[in-house]
């Protein structure tokens, strides 16, 4: 895994600076910071409202940042000149709730984007689709729709939506929090994979077991800010502030 490298060997992807983010008089976000590389495994944790959602969606303006810069490989997202649109095809998303369209199947679902947005034909992309859903074991599934699905389906499903774009990063909220605990599992396998695939990953998780198991860097948010972040055997063995002390005899 690219934890191995040093930072200075690892290609930048996103650099995150002064990051801030207010909702009339609440400051989700104060000032946020950090440098994420090509292959990074970063799970972000804390406490409801500490931001950790508001910080996700704000690294592909689905949140509109009130201060700071974002480059994402290399280019100011931020700027309002920027063509969002162009760059967020390059940033998979995947929400707690999955956000398929109802009226098409799994298929249309999953070729929609490469079609429209990346001019693929018809053929192409129903074979690169079929290819994922296979990876994924819903091969099957295909001419399905979204209703005939169970919730651990559906995430797949809008796991693999995002990975028919063949984005540079994937960003989860809370993957798994709107699921029956029996269908946590197949989620965060699919999940699991895509690490081994050194997929860099930004996930926003109450799952704190998977995130000792995948991570190479975990960051601790309270208040809007970063309190702690750091490798993960660090930060799970060794965490210095109180509060992410405090926060890990809760969950661990």
């Amino acid at each position: 895994m690219s934890d191995n490298l040093n930072k200075n060997e690892k290609e930048l992807l996103i650099h995150v600076d002064d990051l801030s983010k207010h909702f009339d008089n609440l400051h989700a976000l104060n000032g946020v910071s950090i440098d994420i590389y090509k292959g990074d495994v970063i799970f972000v944790v804390g406490p409801s409202g500490s931001g950790k959602s508001t910080f996700l969606r704000c690294l592909n303006r689905l949140e509109e940042p009130t201060g700071g810069k974002i480059l994402f490989e290399g280019i100011d997202i931020t700027d309002k000149k920027t063509d969002i649109n162009k760059h967020r095809q390059k940033m998979g998303m995947v929400f707690q709730q999955f956000n398929l369209f109802p009226h098409m199947t799994v298929l249309k679902n999953l070729t929609l984007g490469p079609m429209k947005l990346q001019g693929k034909s018809k053929a192409e992309a129903e074979e690169e689709a079929m290819k994922l859903l296979e990876r994924v074991g819903l091969a099957d599934r295909a001419k399905a729709y979204p209703n005939q699905l169970s919730g651990g389906q559906k995430q797949r499903i809008a796991i693999v939506r995002a990975l028919c774009m063949k984005p540079d990063v994937m960003l989860f909220d809370e993957p798994t929090s709107a699921l029956d605990p029996e269908m946590v599992g197949e989620v965060l396998e699919v999940m699991r994979e895509l690490a081994k695939e050194n997929m860099t990953m930004v996930v926003v998780t109450h799952e704190i077991a998977f995130a000792k198991e995948i991570a190479n860097r975990v960051i601790f948010m309270a208040d809007g800010e970063i309190e702690e972040e750091g490798d993960a055997a660090e930060f799970f063995d060794n965490p210095k502030s109180e509060r992410l002390k405090a926060f890990l005899a809760k969950v661990l």
